[in-house]
């Protein structure tokens, strides 16, 4: 009787809490849990890019990098234009924008909270010049902006490390934690409870993803023939859905087709 009603009382806290926790993301107003602080994410992202960085080879094709760099620049500028006008430039707070060029074969991107956006070589065949790359820059920012690592590592914090705070966990449980942290960013393996909630993400982040590009004056057209592409240079290699974080290429492009009025509404050449 006494476990039961401690039982009660941890769940009655346990959903005072989350509720509590709770933030929205812009543009698309979907609730989410998010219990920790920004500034603790942003110190963990930094120094794994930073880390990152220098155990990777940085791309030496000039023409290549100012690419990548000039598209995130019009990308992150839109972005915070967009935060200013609708009154939440703090939400941007601590941004340190960079975008790198990784010389590697891995058909890859990713965005760390901060900004932190790295590029491998790999992906530019696919991205097929520039709007391409804004295809893949916005998708990987709107990642960052709408918080999804915080999200998934404050899902993680309770459904695997009981619900401690970060600060705790990296005290205590530093290798769960690490292990935590590289399973969000994808550096890890991972299939169970969390996975919808990635597909989720992903399906968020293409919505976000063409209204950010076509912010910055890229068509958002130019995703429906980059995931295409995507698709065919995955044909044959892509797991099923319900084991993927990432939607089924033909459910993603449907889904970016539904959206592109919604971008195009934002979009100014």
């Amino acid at each position: 009787m006494i476990r039961e009603l401690r039982n009660s009382i941890w769940l009655i806290v346990l959903m005072a809490f989350v509720v509590i926790s709770c933030t929205t993301v812009a543009i698309t107003g979907r609730k989410q849990l998010n219990i920790i602080p920004n500034s603790q994410m942003l110190t963990m992202s930094f120094e794994q890019y930073n880390q990152v960085l220098a155990e990777s080879e940085l791309s030496r094709d000039g023409a290549a990098c100012a690419m990548i760099d000039r598209v995130g620049q019009r990308i992150a500028g839109a972005v915070e234009q967009y935060f200013a006008d609708q009154g939440l430039a703090s939400e941007l707070q601590g941004y340190d924008w960079e975008f790198r060029l990784i010389a590697s074969d891995q058909v890859n991107a990713w965005c760390m909270p901060g900004g932190k956006v790295a590029f491998y070589t790999g992906i530019l065949p696919v991205c097929d010049g520039e709007g391409g790359v804004a295809v893949v820059m916005g998708h990987e920012v709107a990642h960052a902006i709408a918080r999804h690592g915080a999200e998934r590592m404050s899902q993680g914090l309770l459904t695997q490390l009981g619900g401690v705070a970060l600060s705790e966990a990296l005290e205590e449980k530093p290798e769960e934690t690490r292990n935590l942290w590289l399973s969000v960013y994808g550096l890890g393996t991972q299939v169970g409870a969390l996975l919808p909630y990635g597909r989720l993400h992903e399906s968020e982040a293409d919505r976000l993803g063409l209204i950010f590009m076509a912010m910055a004056g890229y068509d958002p057209h130019a995703a429906v023939p980059f995931w295409q592409r995507m698709a065919a240079n995955s044909e044959g290699a892509a797991p099923p859905e319900f084991l993927s974080t990432h939607p089924a290429n033909t459910t993603r492009i449907a889904r970016i087709r539904e959206s592109m009025p919604e971008a195009m509404s934002y979009f100014s050449p």
